[in-house]
């Protein structure tokens, strides 16, 4: 297997560890949760579970670009696409 499957192989695996929602879809989610809750029209549990909902949704986000950020040093670093591993870090 390639460095570039690898990487391939890596983003998928932490697309469906988040629940299979992607980063896209988590920050599309978030979008409107935020819209939600600024109209001021979600009574108070409604708020409360938006909220809940948006803070997991910002942990997949955050996942996603943390890997994302260390697949781009590994690629910096060696100048060539590796896969990252626990190694590596």
């Amino acid at each position: 297997m390639n460095a570039s499957t690898k990487i391939s192989t890596q983003k998928n695996q932490a697309d469906t560890v988040n629940n299979g929602v992607s980063f896209e879809q988590a920050v599309i989610e978030l979008e409107a949760i935020v819209q939600q809750m600024e109209l001021g029209n979600l009574a108070l549990d409604a708020s409360f579970n938006a909220y809940k909902r948006g803070a997991e949704l910002l942990q997949i986000c955050q996942a996603s670009l943390s890997n994302v950020e260390q697949q781009v040093r590994i690629l910096t670093d060696a100048n060539k696409l590796a896969a990252f591993s626990v190694d590596n870090a």
